[in-house]
């Protein structure tokens, strides 16, 4: 078989590279799993190139930067669309079948489809570095529409007309700059597995083709997931049918299985949506008694409260205001492996730290304060310097993302950067006041 009109060699050519590539995939993962199966969970051998090490040291500029790694991914062949399609001897030729939707495959890092962030797209970037596969590294969805696919039958029988892909799915840490204690009293700053972590699902270049049941592809490829969901076993395989579309069963059910996946997604969506539109409930906190302010180091400006309700929090002079809006106290602390957890507790207008949740999913959000209560867009990890330095870096629990500043001026909005102030400008001073 091969394709129609003059794109038929290129076509012909691509399928044979494709199984060819599925081979060769199969080879280099044979040590993690079966080759009939999909490749199992494996981890790199070395962290990013230029990328720090856990446990290198790092500086105070760095308490305010986060790097990402890989810690497990897996291949799995998905097929995005399918049709069974019957051809007999007397309807071979070109053809043209519409396929339906089976699967739809989104980018997402961690609860983000919207991938925007240098973290995010370093992340990806390392996974099909890991993996030697050319994957999506931006915002990106397969479709959920029907897709017509043509083709030229040359030889009767029984086709899997698909279009699919190979789904990357897996787990990622990100690196933080902290103190640690080296023993006897000593600290050091180095490079810490950070709290922040999650899941992330990517996908590698769409193919299309058609594949009949008495074929033989390689194990773990694309093409043998399009005729596993023939079901050439079955009656409705196996029986003499006009030319045309014959029923699937697994492909049937695939297809309910993924309509139902849709719809609790969507359900998941909403529930998500309205929870998010209700007000958070008035958290009881529980305030270290020290108050400070956060400083630019060796700067005059700190983070001050907004005095209007839509306003962020912006660097201002400490003489800019008296009515304690660059004063801040630490609430509902807890600490992790060194790792300081906490809200944020304004003393000039009650509030709490937090990014809006509108537009937490955004690079460069701002930071504001709101309504204090039990959000993780209220809590943040604080990562500090040896004892005796007072210089801090600042991560949003909800976000991952690291806060600083794009320039230093009076009025300057803080904001979230997913990967951090790599000029040092998200390293900020916790001082008493």
């Amino acid at each position: 078989m091969r394709h129609s009109r003059s794109s038929g060699l290129w076509r012909r050519g691509l399928t044979v590279l494709t199984a060819l590539a599925a081979s060769a995939l199969a080879a280099t993962t044979a040590t993690t799993a079966p080759a009939a199966a999909a490749p199992a969970a494996v981890k790199p051998a070395t962290p990013a190139a230029g990328q720090p090490k856990p446990g290198d040291s790092c500086t105070s500029a760095d308490l305010g930067k986060r790097y990402p790694y890989i810690k497990s991914t897996q291949v799995v062949p998905t097929i995005t669309h399918f049709k069974g399609w019957y051809v007999t001897e007397g309807s071979t030729g070109s053809q043209t079948i519409e396929t339906s939707t089976q699967t739809v495959v989104t980018v997402q890092v961690g609860l983000s489809a919207n991938i925007q962030g240098s973290f995010q797209v370093e992340l990806l970037g390392q996974v099909g570095g890991t993996l030697g596969l050319n994957v999506q590294i931006s915002s990106s969805t397969t479709s959920s529409e029907s897709k017509s696919i043509s083709w030229d039958f040359r030889r009767p029988g029984y086709y899997a007309l698909y279009e699919g892909t190979r789904k990357v799915t897996g787990q990622y840490g990100s690196l933080n700059c902290n103190r640690v204690d080296t023993g006897n009293g000593t600290y050091a700053t180095k490079w810490v597995d950070g709290p922040e972590s999650g899941s992330y699902t990517t996908y590698t270049t769409l193919e299309e083709g058609a594949v009949r049941c008495e074929d033989t592809v390689p194990a773990g490829s694309i093409m043998r997931k399009a005729q596993d969901l023939l079901d050439c076993g079955s009656p409705a395989a196996t029986a003499k049918h006009p030319a045309g579309p014959v029923p699937s069963a697994k492909a049937d059910q695939a297809k309910h299985d993924a309509d139902n996946a849709a719809t609790a997604a969507k359900a998941a969506q909403r529930m998500k949506a309205t929870q998010a539109a209700k007000p958070a409930p008035r958290a009881a906190l529980n305030c270290q008694p020290a108050v400070y302010r956060i400083d630019v180091p060796g700067k005059p400006l700190n983070w001050s409260a907004p005095l209007l309700a839509n306003d962020g929090i912006r660097l201002r002079q400490s003489n800019w205001t008296s009515a304690h809006l660059d004063n801040w106290r630490l609430c509902n602390v807890t600490e992790n492996n060194g790792v300081i957890e906490a809200s944020l507790w304004n003393w000039g207008n009650g509030g709490c730290a937090t990014v809006p949740a509108n537009i937490a999913n955004l690079e460069q959000a701002y930071l504001t304060t709101a309504t204090c209560g039990e959000d993780d867009l209220q809590r943040f990890y604080i990562y500090r310097d040896v004892p005796g330095s007072s210089k801090i870096g600042v991560q949003n629990k909800y976000t991952g993302s690291m806060m600083g500043h794009d320039r230093y001026a009076d009025g300057e909005l803080i904001r979230q950067y997913s990967s951090g102030r790599q000029d040092g400008t998200g390293t900020y001073n916790l001082t008493g006041v």
